[in-house]
């Protein structure tokens, strides 16, 4: 299990690159959220193929497609932000969608029954990202920030 993002005891990082963008709140945006971060993620020297780049991909799939679906206010779009910060990439995904249904906190996380048709998406977000957390936010909406941390090998300039 992951462990929530602690303010009070890390220092604000400084952020190397940023990449924001609005999307439609279809499926067709939460595949393109899902493409744009994986080229996003080369044009900053993360590899296709890399663990990171999988993993912030499938991350970004995920909370992009419950943001088109449960997230969804007809209208409005959803925001997908990345963000090259030292040693670690951060994928914000905010929608406009204040109440129910929530997602669940990190450490509220359950894998669903077999049968179930629905509740993998934060389970495998659990799994892969290295801290997560769900933040309200202004106007009404809420915002699923996650973060990966990069490895050593993974030489980003100015990123450490």
């Amino acid at each position: 299990m992951t462990a929530p993002i602690s303010r009070s005891t890390a220092q604000l990082p400084v952020t190397v690159r940023v990449f924001t963008q609005r999307l439609s709140s279809t499926p067709r945006g939460a595949r393109l959220a899902r493409r744009l971060t994986l080229n996003q993620l080369h044009s900053w020297g993360i590899p296709y193929g890399s663990d990171v780049s999988d993993a912030v991909g499938a991350i970004v799939a995920e909370l992009a497609a419950n943001a088109v679906t449960h997230g969804r206010v007809p209208g409005r779009d959803f925001a997908l932000r990345l963000a090259l910060v030292p040693g670690r990439v951060q994928v914000e995904v905010a929608d406009s969608r204040s109440g129910p249904p929530r997602p669940p906190a990190p450490d509220a996380v359950r894998p669903p029954r077999p049968l179930d048709e629905h509740g993998r998406g934060f389970v495998l977000v659990d799994a892969l990202a290295d801290r997560w957390e769900v933040l309200d936010r202004e106007p009404p909406g809420k915002t699923v920030r996650a973060e990966v941390d990069l490895p050593e090998w993974i030489d980003v300039p100015g990123s450490k």
